[in-house]
């Protein structure tokens, strides 16, 4: 079973999303939108056919999303197969979220590691 397959996004949190994103677009040339997110797209390598994407965003310093870890950001892996991998982590004792979220932009779902760091797994959906 394969587990993480890729980084699908990196968050943190800052003190003031519009100046941050404006700080980033001007020296590093992010492109930053609406939303303080930027999108880099790239092609699977088995499959240049396919796109994806990882997605880089700012979040406002109080966000409870990153809870109940206690850094300042949070990396997105994508997997292949949300449930399967949560089941593993499970029996492996891993500290593992019970929610689990269905959108239009896939499934997620979220452990923590033993340093408290809140990391969210992301089932793509069937398209990407």
């Amino acid at each position: 079973m394969n587990r993480v397959t890729g980084i699908g996004g990196i968050f943190f949190k800052v003190d003031d999303r519009k100046s941050m994103a404006e700080w980033y677009r001007s020296h590093l040339g992010i492109d930053v939108g609406e939303g303080a997110f930027a999108m880099f797209p790239w092609r699977h390598d088995s499959d240049p056919e396919k796109p994806g994407a990882t997605i880089w965003a700012l979040f406002p310093r109080d966000t409870d999303y990153f809870s109940p870890g206690n850094a300042p950001f949070m990396i997105n892996y994508r997997v292949d197969d949300l449930d399967a991998v949560l089941t593993q982590l499970r029996a492996e004792g891993v500290q593992v979220d019970e929610r689990i979220e269905d959108s239009d932009f896939g499934r997620f779902g979220w452990i923590v590691d033993p340093e408290g760091n809140r990391i969210e797994l992301w089932q793509p959906p069937p398209q990407q």
